[in-house]
């Protein structure tokens, strides 16, 4: 190579480029599957009125009850995402979340929960700080407030659930 070759590539700028596509494979392959280095914890089904609506699934660190953690609900029944928001709304505000920021979580999650076909996943993944969602696998958005990542696991997670079976079954038997 001749020197003004290597001029270009020694252009901090240049050089910043070429490193970050370099790395986008890599970056891509972790970013791939959210479980990866989780480990399943549990599975169950949560049903209504004798109809199954969904079966979750959960996977975490070292603790199954704080980030990082996933939670797959593979849906049996059509939801709009309005409804999936609007329930979600409803368990936080039974577990005790104040309504200015019910308010503001609600217009979040119905702006970002697609109506869900019989048969279509939501994967919400718990890290510090911050709740990520993934509708079949694509990327759906975050939620970056650790407070509202906290209330909406609470829906599962917490001991006064208002599904107390699946928690336990998403625990796990050693739970």
């Amino acid at each position: 190579m001749s020197s003004s070759s290597n001029s270009h590539i020694a252009d901090p700028r240049r050089r910043r480029l070429l490193l970050g596509l370099a790395g986008l494979p890599l970056a891509a392959g972790a970013a791939g599957d959210p479980t990866q280095g989780l480990q399943r914890r549990g599975q169950g089904r949560f049903t209504r009125f004798g109809l199954l609506i969904y079966e979750a699934t959960l996977w975490s660190g070292a603790s199954p009850e704080e980030p990082p953690l996933a939670l797959r609900l593979d849906y049996r029944r059509s939801i709009a995402g309005r409804a999936i928001a609007r329930a979600s709304v409803d368990e936080m505000r039974r577990l005790g979340a104040d309504e200015a920021s019910l308010s503001r979580w609600g217009a979040q999650m119905a702006a970002l929960f697609p109506d869900v076909p019989a048969g279509d996943a939501i994967l919400g993944v718990y890290q510090p700080g911050r709740a990520e969602f993934l509708f079949n696998g694509r990327w759906l958005g975050v939620i970056d407030d650790a407070e509202f990542a906290r209330r909406f696991f609470a829906i599962w997670l917490d001991p006064r659930t208002s599904a107390p079976v699946l928690r336990a079954a998403l625990l796990g038997a050693g739970a």
